[in-house]
């Protein structure tokens, strides 16, 4: 998974920033030509604009970042629900539980809770936590760029989905109800105090997240950030240390429950998840491709909205960002972060957009370069400024 890669970080502007005020997009301070890169153009990403100069290679870019998403989702979709590395779908290794990675059904529980430890500690100590670090530092610049989605002030929304996702697989649903057949109603059944207090946690992480005054970039060292860093860390510990010891140290009369429990997180978390991914991705490669025809204001609103629609999913998935969306390399194809802006505009104006792909037997280099200019956040990087649709010049 690599979507904090800090080497990309320091590709910032130039000026000095005050976070705590209202601030605008700002690019890479870095704008000679790297010596080592011959033949690359000098860049002022941070200025760049949309223009009838660019338009032409700005929409062909765009519409071939969100057709990379559009199929990284239905490969990820189709993985689950029909065939996964030629074999039967991730869907059924998963609920059998009779494979090598998942030998019984404690394994494919201590799964899921591991994924949903996973993303509370990234969340608290990466997504929040990194920029927090660097503003302390004194590092301003690269505090605001550690802010992920902030090219659309969409980030105190993207990490409050990320507890959704920990909260849908705890419940067992989607739409906040708990699941007969879940995590959450075992428990209660046996410990209703464990039930109870791991709820309280989730929902104290997502609360927390959620008073962050918007957008998290302006308010990156305020109190309620710190405070949403400490939920988020509670429950990252809460997960690792008490609910997954109470799995581990469950009887082995309560499989047949677990077998449940894990086909209704498959048939009714992962699944439906990842189907809405291909679906809103499919109407955000539609919108792009309208606003490379339209070419207007409205056309531009119109494809941030999808794109705002096509992040919920991806987000309220990170706490399953095991099986296919790793091994497969689909996480960082689509959600890698930071971005280097410099690269994105020298890409830009190559139009030599059959860089964005990788193979096997592509090298780690190459198969970085081209998720580093790939993904929602290059695509929000083309269609937001300042937290708003960017206008027509």
């Amino acid at each position: 998974m690599k979507r904090f890669n800090f080497k990309t970080a320091s590709l910032l502007c130039g000026s000095a920033l005050l976070i705590s005020a209202a601030l605008s997009s700002c690019g890479g301070d870095n704008n000679e030509p790297d010596p080592n890169k011959p033949g690359e153009e000098e860049v002022d990403s941070k200025n760049l604009d949309y223009s009838s100069d660019n338009a032409d290679g700005w929409h062909n870019y765009s519409v071939r970042v969100a057709e990379l998403l559009a199929r990284d989702s239905e490969e990820l979709c189709n993985s689950w629900n029909v065939s996964y590395d030629g074999g039967e779908s991730y869907a059924n290794i998963f609920r059998s539980a009779n494979s090598s990675a998942y030998p019984n059904y404690v394994s494919c529980i201590e799964e899921i809770i591991d994924g949903c430890r996973d993303i509370a500690g990234e969340v608290g100590d990466a997504k929040i936590g990194d920029p927090y670090d660097l503003y302390v530092q004194g590092k301003r610049e690269e505090a605001l760029y550690a802010v992920e989605s902030w090219y659309s002030w969409h980030s105190r929304d993207d990490y409050a989905n990320n507890i959704l996702s920990i909260r849908n697989s705890y419940l067992g649903s989607l739409d906040g109800n708990v699941n007969a057949k879940s995590i959450s109603a075992l428990v209660n059944d046996i410990d209703k105090d464990l039930d109870n207090t791991t709820k309280t946690f989730i929902e104290n992480a997502r609360k927390a997240i959620i008073d962050i005054p918007q957008p998290f970039r302006n308010h990156i060292n305020s109190m309620e950030a710190l405070a949403a860093q400490t939920a988020c860390g509670e429950l990252e510990n809460h997960l690792e240390n008490t609910l997954k010891a109470f799995f581990q140290n469950l009887p082995a009369s309560h499989d047949d429950q677990l077998k449940e429990i894990v086909g209704n997180y498959v048939d009714n978390v992962v699944l439906p998840t990842y189907g809405m991914l291909k679906e809103r991705n499919n109407t955000l490669l539609q919108a792009v491709k309208d606003l490379a025809s339209s070419r207007d204001n409205a056309a531009f609103e119109k494809a941030c909205q999808a794109w705002l629609s096509a992040r919920e999913p991806w987000e309220e998935s990170e706490a399953f960002l095991f099986g296919p969306v790793d091994a497969l390399g689909l996480d960082p194809n689509m959600d890698s972060w930071p971005l280097d802006q410099d690269a994105i505009v020298n890409h830009l104006k190559s139009g030599n957009f059959n860089d964005l792909n990788w193979g096997d037997g592509d090298d780690d280099d190459k198969i970085e370069a081209a998720q580093n200019i790939r993904g929602f956040h290059t695509l929000e990087f083309l269609l937001f400024k300042d937290g708003q649709p960017r206008k027509v010049n």
